[in-house]
């Protein structure tokens, strides 16, 4: 997918606003992450290294945007019990549509995969990658990423 144009979507996050992919063009990168599930040990300890570090992930040249086809209650809960502020955003219906915009749907078990999409402010992917959703990501790559992009 790396050099193509992203997928557009507009989702809505765990305040049930939408958020649109071309919201951000023109204007800011975005790290765009799919996780699996909400509430699940990988994708808490996932997000919970964008929260604590969440100046490298999310600032005035990067926006991330979090991607699961829980819905929306189920986001707003997690993230007051985890404190995340960043968007999470809901695939929930039609359900997977985004993931599947990006390759990131596993239609056997209706969930996103770990994808990982960095998305120049012209709306191109600049990096891409996807883990099956035992895989755990090395945010590292994501870093180096953002970096490169600079």
């Amino acid at each position: 997918m790396t050099g193509r144009t992203a997928p557009p979507f507009t989702l809505r996050d765990q305040h049930n606003q939408p958020v649109a992919l071309h919201d951000f063009r023109g204007r800011k990168a975005v790290l765009l992450v799919f996780y699996p599930f909400a509430f699940s040990r990988t994708c808490e300890g996932e997000l919970g290294e964008i929260r604590d570090n969440l100046a490298l992930y999310q600032n005035e040249t990067v926006q991330v945007l979090t991607v699961s086809c829980d819905s929306v209650y189920t986001h707003r809960v997690w993230a007051e019990q985890e404190k995340f502020t960043f968007p999470l955003l809901a695939d929930f219906w039609p359900h997977g549509e985004t993931a599947r915009a990006y390759d990131a749907f596993d239609p056997t078990g209706g969930f996103a995969n770990r994808g990982t999409f960095l998305i120049d402010p012209a709306g191109l992917i600049r990096f891409a990658e996807l883990l099956g959703p035992g895989d755990t990501r090395d945010q590292s790559v994501w870093r180096a990423a953002l970096d490169a992009l600079d």
